[in-house]
């Protein structure tokens, strides 16, 4: 079982990263509208590179399931992987308006 410290760490990367990954796709979508499809590309690939990071570590978690170590689930766990997983919806509608703007 992981140390509380540590899967409060593993948490916090997931809320981090998630939220990095938001505010990279909406700095996209901001670059788009002003017609800078340069820089729109560029915060999409950031907000990929986050979302990789709390893939990786919500992978760490996953795989200490696997192994038998079971993970204590709490309110702030289900916040993170919430967080996370609006960040992803967000980064595809991002990436779908920047393409939608590219197509003007």
């Amino acid at each position: 079982m992981l140390e509380m410290e540590e899967l409060e760490q593993t948490i916090m990367q997931l809320i981090i990263y998630g939220g990095n990954a938001k505010s990279d796709a909406m700095l996209a979508i901001e670059a788009a509208k002003k017609g800078d499809l340069k820089t729109a590309d560029e915060q999409i690939k950031l907000a990929d590179d986050a979302l990789l990071e709390a893939h990786h570590s919500q992978t760490a978690l996953i795989q200490g399931e696997a192994r038998g170590d079971r993970t204590e689930v709490s309110l702030l766990l289900v916040h993170a992987q919430d967080h996370l997983m609006n960040a992803i919806t967000f980064k595809d509608l991002a990436k779908e308006i920047v393409e939608l703007y590219r197509a003007k």
